[in-house]
Order: structure tokens, then sequence, then C-alpha cells
């Protein structure tokens, strides 16, 4: 029992007592040094209750942060703990969730939303373990040989600017400010120094309106002989599959046939800067987008700017040298300035006509707003599809994951067109 609910139990008994004596109209002598003994000690509770409150609320806030961090640390322990491989034998054979995977699964759909068992996307992206095996194929421990996974390009959206955000349900929404404080000099000892202007917002919103889907088809054979690598493999399988239609999505969705709007076919929707080169690439172009970054305060300086273009114009740049007399080409110049420089296949669109023109990207945050938001609703909901691989005992799994792109500050991102 808490020190102050004894004392305010105390406080109530001498309450009671005193109350009794006091009715008294002529009280002996003991009754007396009884009142008087109990008021001193009424006295000396009062301090020791508000002394006790103050500890004991101190004690409260100390728990509540252990609690908070603590609930942090053991989910995090349990989605470490989680096995993909008990949910595909659920999905195959009905077989019951157990441990550390049975409890992530219960917690998820706490939150609603699912229609097959969830997966957390920290579960996918786990570190991945070496050992796995392959034989004509299919993970098999007879012979020990690396499992050679699908080729996918590394994601480029997180190392352009663009912040990932995790929704648990309904629809979120950023204030960006589009009018604020303004700034004049008074001329005059008694002139005004300008008038100011309403500070207005324009909410930027993710909405729930697009969902994902990452199809594979588990045989039979490698469900029952495979046993734990086949797991890692899936796992990396699906992350990777969903990390390069998330990407792709990013900046070339559509907004049109289930597809969220991304950053170069949204560019009149963004009002996003588009320059069209019409020129060969070469650094002074890069430079001359870069400055005006800086012109409109949307960078502080070339580091700041990060760049991705596509592999085509690597080869390119790489091949002109600046300087006869040295062995500095022009794609040197441009990673010595920028702050970041990327290349993809896949996320912006293979170059087309004639001469061949190709895109570009730059971005840059500022005072920390990213200039791209991805948002993503939950985790990964696996479903198994029962009849279209019946015959052959395959288990065929449909992960769906919802999400949404949005632009934040559109004089954050810049973009090139006919590079050629």
């Amino acid at each position: 029992m808490l020190e102050s609910v004894k004392i305010s139990k105390r406080q109530s008994t001498i309450r009671q007592e005193l109350s009794g004596l006091a009715g008294k109209e002529k009280p002996e002598e003991s009754e007396l040094r009884s009142m008087e003994t109990l008021d001193t000690e009424y006295s000396v509770n009062e301090t020791r209750y508000r002394a006790a409150l103050v500890s004991e609320d101190d004690e409260r806030r100390d728990a509540d942060e252990e609690m908070e961090s603590r609930s942090e640390k053991e989910y995090s322990a349990l989605i470490q703990g989680f096995e993909l491989r008990q949910v595909a034998l659920a999905l195959d054979e009905g077989s019951p969730l157990s441990g550390q995977t049975a409890e992530v699964v219960t917690e998820m759909r706490a939150q609603g939303g699912y229609q097959g068992i969830p997966i957390p996307l920290a579960a996918l992206q786990l570190e991945q373990r070496a050992g796995e095996t392959i034989a004509s194929g299919t993970p098999d421990p007879i012979q020990t040989r690396p499992i050679i996974d699908q080729l996918f390009p590394q994601s480029v959206s997180a190392r352009m600017g663009g912040q990932l955000i995790n929704i648990t349900s309904g629809q979120i929404e950023w204030p960006v400010v589009s009018q604020g404080a303004s700034t004049g000099w008074g001329d005059g000892e008694l002139a005004d120094t300008g008038s100011a202007q309403a500070f207005q917002t324009v909410d930027k919103s993710l909405s729930p309106d697009n969902t994902l889907g990452c199809q594979m088809v588990l045989s039979r054979k490698s469900m029952k002989q495979s046993g734990a690598a086949v797991e890692q493999a899936v796992r990396r399988d699906m992350n990777s599959a969903i990390a390069v239609a998330l990407d792709q999505a990013a900046f070339l969705g559509t907004g049109t046939s289930g597809e969220p709007l991304g950053i170069v076919a949204g560019q009149s929707t963004y009002s996003i800067d588009l320059n069209t080169i019409n020129a060969a690439a070469s650094y002074a172009v890069f430079r001359a987008a870069a400055v005006e970054f800086m012109v409109r305060n949307a960078a502080t300086s070339f580091g700041d700017t990060r760049l991705m273009f596509r592999h085509e114009l690597l080869n390119t740049l790489d091949d002109v040298v600046y300087e006869t007399s040295t062995a500095f080409s022009e794609l040197d110049r441009i990673i010595g300035k920028f702050g970041s420089v990327l290349t993809t296949g896949n996320a912006l669109a293979a170059p087309a006509g004639s001469p061949a023109g190709s895109k570009a990207v730059m971005t840059t945050s500022v005072g920390g707003v990213a200039p791209f938001f991805i948002g993503i609703w939950g985790g990964v909901d696996l479903i198994r599809d029962p009849f279209t691989k019946a015959a052959s005992g395959q288990l065929c799994l449909t992960g769906l994951l919802t999400s949404d792109v949005t632009v934040a500050r559109p004089a954050q991102i810049g973009l090139l067109e006919e590079l050629q």
C-alpha cells in the first residue's frame, strides 16, 4: 500500500476520534491529553502526506517512462522472433501459431483491418542470416549452396530524402506553411515597418486509397523439404519486391489504375519546378539547376542537394573528360560537388526519343522536413488462395499493402528532362 494512502486512512481515524471527544461538554483530564496528542499527530501527518505525494509522483513518472520504454523494447524483441515459416504453415496446413509469432499477430489483429494473417514490416527487414542452402532451385539441407535471390535495385526513396510514415488507421495530414511572417524597414522615426500578412498553411494528406499486391507461390515440396531455410528466402524476396514497387510508385506512379501519384508523373499537380534542357547532360546543367534551389531558399549549398538520374547518363557523364590534361570526368565533378548522387533503372523511365532524352530528379531537405512522404498503413496482410493451385498442393500467397505518396514542399524538388 502506498504511504500516502496509509497516512490518509490514519487521518480519517484521527478525525473520527477527535469528533467523539469534541462532543463532550466536560472531558476528563485523560481525554484532554488524548485530544492534544491526536491534534499534534494530525498536524505532523499533514506534512508527511504532502511529502509522500511528491515522492510518489516522481516514482509514478519514472515508472511510466520505464513502462513505455519496456513496452517498445518488448515489442521489438517479439518482432525479432517473428517466424514467417509459421505463417506459411498456418495458411497451408492450418497449423496454429505459437510463441512470439502468435503474440505479434494477435497484437496487430487487435488494431483490425486484416483479412489474412498480418506481417509487421519490420519482420521483412530483419538482418539476413547466412547458411541457407539450395538444390535444384529448392532449398535443400543435403547440399550446401547459397540461395541466389532475385536481382532487385536497392531502394532509392529514402536516399533521396523521402520519409516513410507508418500509419495505424485513418488519414494523416501535415500543415505546411504557405504564407507567414513579413519584414520591413521603417522610413523615418515614426514610420511603420511594413504591413503584416496572415499566417496560412496548406494541408498535405496521405489517404489509404492505393493497395499494392505482392504474390508468390510455394511448392508443396519446398514447404515439406526446406524447413526454416525457405523463410529467409521468402522474407528477402517479399521485402525486395515491395521496395522496388514503392520506389517506382514514389517517382513514376500515375495516380490511376490503383497507383499513387508519383513525383515525376505528378509534376504539374504538385507544382514541381521543371527544366527542359534539350542538351547534353553535364556538370554545368546540374549546377544551374542546383543554383535555382538556392535562389528560392530551398538549399544553402550544393552539398544540401541530392541528385538521381538513369544509369545511361552515368555512362555518358563518366565518358566525358572535362580537361584533357586530367583524368577527371564530368561525373567526377558532379559527385565531388553534390551531397548525394544516385543512379537508377527503376525509379525513372528509360531514355526515349531521338536523340534519346532522359530525366533527372533533384531533392533537398529544409528544416528537417522531407521533400516527399510515403505512407504505409499497418503491415503486410498475407492471404492464402486455396483454390488456384489446389490440384498440385502449391501454396499461393498474396501480400496486400496499403500505401500513398504525397509531396510536402514542391520547392524542395526539381525535375530535369530531355537530358541527352
